[in-house]
């Protein structure tokens, strides 16, 4: 008993924060210009790359913080100059001057005991969340792109919200003890179906969208978003810490947000090119 006051103050702070936060991004996605949702998108990656980075530091591992952010920022901003201008370096050109970079930096620091893990952590962290991040703007410049932007997020997040409440209240067994004792699978089977009910609502706004590349993207997007979460909380386990961050009332830091859709923003992305909706 003693412990259902906390559980009922950080719903309340969860539900405030996401009604808040919805409000904003829909703002971005749907009224602002396109180079807003692109600004918007490298704020997330500096911000998910300092707590990247941060957790990292907490192992005692040493990482180019500011190069990380500074190649870390190009893929949003690089994709948006080509739509704008027609010109700016591809992905893959960014991420070979990020390694060359890294290996030029670790040349001149005196420290050479960390090296590999050093470079290793960097570039990871430059994958994991910046290019994985930078899928939003690309998704922005597709046909109905706004659309795609809001559906990535709510079938995700809403998945989320799913395992939150379903977990809470029939969770009785541990989905996976040693990464994230909190969550059951009674949670994960109904973030699932939340997932996949999403998807089809939000699927009744785009008539044109088949009842098969609904279940699909439910199906796969559900999977993806809980692959998602349960990976920042294998780093933060590993890290021995509870929230990446602690800059969002109810949900801690910019990473305990977006974890869900790290791996599903980069799906959709190809799937809709691949199948070219």
């Amino acid at each position: 008993m003693d412990g259902e006051p906390d559980v009922l103050d950080m719903l309340i702070k969860r539900i405030l924060t996401s009604i808040i936060i919805l409000a904003v991004l829909a703002l971005v996605i749907f009224v602002l210009p396109a180079w807003v949702s692109c600004l918007m998108c490298a704020a997330f990656i500096i911000l998910g790359l300092i707590e990247f980075f941060g957790l990292a530091q907490k192992k005692g591992i040493f990482v180019y913080k500011y190069c990380g952010l500074l190649f870390g920022v190009l893929f949003p901003a690089s994709f948006f100059l080509k739509k704008l201008i027609g010109v700016g370096p591809t992905d893959t050109q960014i991420m070979a001057a990020a390694i060359i970079t890294l290996f030029l930096l670790q040349f001149i620091r005196r420290d050479k005991s960390s090296a590999f893990m050093s470079i290793a952590v960097s570039l990871f962290g430059l994958l994991y969340i910046a290019w994985f991040f930078s899928f939003f703007v690309k998704l922005r410049f597709l046909s109905n792109g706004p659309f795609w932007m809001s559906f990535v997020i709510m079938v995700s997040k809403f998945g989320d919200i799913g395992a939150y409440f379903i977990g809470n209240r029939f969770g009785h067994h541990s989905l996976i003890q040693r990464i994230s004792p909190n969550k059951s699978v009674e949670g994960a089977l109904g973030g699932f179906l939340f997932s996949i009910l999403t998807a089809f609502v939000l699927g009744l706004f785009l008539p044109g969208l088949s009842v098969i590349h609904i279940l699909i993207l439910g199906i796969s997007l559900g999977i993806l978003a809980q692959l998602g979460d349960l990976a920042e909380s294998l780093i933060k386990r590993d890290a021995g810490v509870k929230d990446s961050g602690k800059i969002i009332p109810g949900f801690g830091g910019v990473l305990d947000i977006i974890d869900s859709v790290l791996f599903t923003a980069p799906f959709l992305y190809f799937y809709l090119t691949l199948v070219n909706i």
